[in-house]
């Protein structure tokens, strides 16, 4: 499988082993984000175990771990028997004089096996581990769990870890590293469908076409893919149809809260609870204007999905299975035709706010993000708190070419944004998929304005 980034993350696993005694460290992140590769990746060359729970009972999943342990060592007695008992592995590995790592992941099986998990640990570890030259590694991919678990509070570990890795889906840039055959326009189609999740990208095969691709892959009810939107929600939450029904509404364009408790049908107290679950799972976010100074109490939210592929999963899969069911992709395929341009537009304005951060040419900014109120709204407005510098614009996933009405108009609007009023110092770009006018790019000479060609600054 091929391993792509995570520089930041192995090191800080390699300052974590540098160290001379016990670690404890929490892995978390959402399903496919690549948590299990980076742990081996870090394992490479390191004495080290690597356990995947399973959903079979705590006395069989102690006894799998104890045996792999013993495989490992060379201990034959114990890989043939097994522990009976937490406590006498802990004490068991407690004893080994060399540094070693233990790495369990999915630990919310086992919370599922056994409530006391947690606790039996958290004593595992004051009265055995904590001592030893051992680093733990416990990962998991129910979020909430993880949370609930080992790193709220109330948690039984709270305090001991030494640290946590909470890994994110790549970004757009990071992502492509996947595909360095690729062009930009190219890359942009394979990001909005599979998104920065690893195992997603990697389902993608760059020698065959797009279509091929979602006819042999996405849109196949014999492959995992196909399955993927209700498999996620069946694993994480217990009422998945509700969920089902409240993310088919973001998808379609009902972002607004009012919108979505119209199309879901649910009474707002109610679609709250479910929100903030969604959220917290970070399945879908809540978006508001970059300008907002009390981001959580604004009350300009609009939801989003954050997962690419579950976005396209609701729009291209999810509504019509009955017919993918039956072998007929000509629905999924018709609608492809006639709104995926839209989500295109999106993903490069995704792009596009990473684009302004990796040119040394332009201003450094804090914050990226969107505008808009009422009937105002702008692609990308990027901030500078401290030297209050602002940069607005707009990106056009279009075969026009960009001209001077697209910059006036962006020039109209910024005037209506009223942060920093009077004492900001404005830039402006644009970016565009197929060009600019000539008098566009003489304009932009006399203005200077930042023009972008797909992801080149001009």
């Amino acid at each position: 499988m091929k391993f792509v980034n995570r520089e930041e993350e192995l090191r800080a696993f390699e300052t974590w082993w540098e160290e001379k005694g016990a670690q404890l460290i929490i892995v978390y992140g959402k399903r496919r984000v690549g948590k299990t590769e980076l742990i081996k990746q870090f394992m490479k060359g390191k004495p080290a175990v690597y356990y995947l729970a399973d959903r079979v009972t705590d006395y069989a999943q102690l006894k799998a771990l104890s045996q792999k342990i013993g495989e490992s060592f060379g201990d034959y007695a114990l890989s043939a028997s097994g522990f009976d008992d937490w406590y006498k592995l802990f004490a068991y590995l407690s004893q080994r004089k060399e540094r070693l790592i233990l790495a369990i992941d999915e630990f919310p099986y086992l919370a599922e096996a056994n409530r006391a998990i947690s606790s039996i640990f958290q004593k595992g570890w004051d009265e055995y581990l904590k001592n030893s030259r051992m680093m733990l590694i416990l990962s998991g991919s129910s979020i909430g769990m993880m949370e609930k678990e080992l790193l709220a509070y109330r948690a039984p570990l709270y305090g001991r870890r030494s640290g946590q890795i909470f890994l994110k889906p790549m970004r757009f840039f990071t992502a492509r590293k996947f595909f360095p055959g690729k062009t930009f326009e190219e890359f942009l189609e394979i990001y909005t469908i599979a998104g920065g999740i690893p195992a997603y990208l990697l389902e993608i095969d760059a020698h065959v076409s797009l279509e091929t691709n979602l006819r042999q892959k996405i849109f196949n009810p014999k492959q995992y893919l196909y399955q993927e939107g209700e498999f996620i929600l069946y694993e994480e939450l217990r009422e998945p149809r509700t969920y089902l029904t409240i993310l088919k509404a973001i998808a379609f364009g009902k972002r607004k809260f009012g919108e979505i408790a119209n199309e879901s049908g649910l009474a707002k107290n109610v679609l709250m609870k479910y929100l903030h679950i969604l959220e917290d799972l970070c399945l879908v976010e809540k978006e508001v204007p970059v300008t907002e100074k009390n981001p959580l109490l604004s009350k300009k939210g609009l939801y989003r999905i954050q997962d690419q592929f579950l976005n396209f999963w609701f729009k291209y899969v999810f509504p019509f299975k009955s017919q993918l069911e039956l072998g007929d992709q000509a629905r999924s395929f018709s609608e492809m035709k006639k709104t995926f341009r839209n989500e295109l537009s999106r993903t490069y304005e995704l792009a596009a706010r990473e684009i302004i951060q990796r040119y040394p040419r332009l201003p450094k900014f804090t914050k990226v993000g969107r505008f808009w109120e009422r009937d105002l709204e702008i692609d990308l407005v990027a901030l500078n708190e401290e030297t209050k510098e602002i940069m607005f614009g707009e990106a056009k996933w279009s075969d026009k070419l960009v001209g001077i009405d697209i910059f006036q108009a962006l020039k109209a609007k910024a005037e209506r944004v009223p942060w920093g009023k009077g004492k900001r110092k404005e830039y402006f770009c644009l970016f565009s998929k197929s060009g600019f006018t000539p008098e566009m790019m003489k304009m932009a000479k006399k203005e200077k304005v930042f023009l972008f060609y797909k992801d080149n600054l001009l």
